[in-house]
């Protein structure tokens, strides 16, 4: 009974740690394709001629930017 129980504790301990692995690891790949391949996508963009597309994708991410400045 008692191997049971410990069992179950092991893997309620194990699932949490592995659920917030996966959110740590959602969280940093975010951070990196915003910081690392968006400006570089929009770079290619801007480089290769669609001007018209890049300037509004700018636009929006510098007002989501300010919008959502954290003080």
């Amino acid at each position: 009974m008692l191997t049971l129980m410990i069992t179950i504790l092991f893997f309620i301990v194990f699932g949490k740690l592995f659920i917030f692995a996966l959110k740590v690891g959602w969280s940093v790949f975010k951070i990196v394709v915003y910081l690392v391949f968006l400006p570089g996508i929009i770079l290619a963009m801007i480089f290769g001629g669609l001007l018209y597309v890049a300037i509004p994708i700018i636009i929006v991410a510098g007002i989501a930017g300010l919008a959502t400045r954290a003080y």
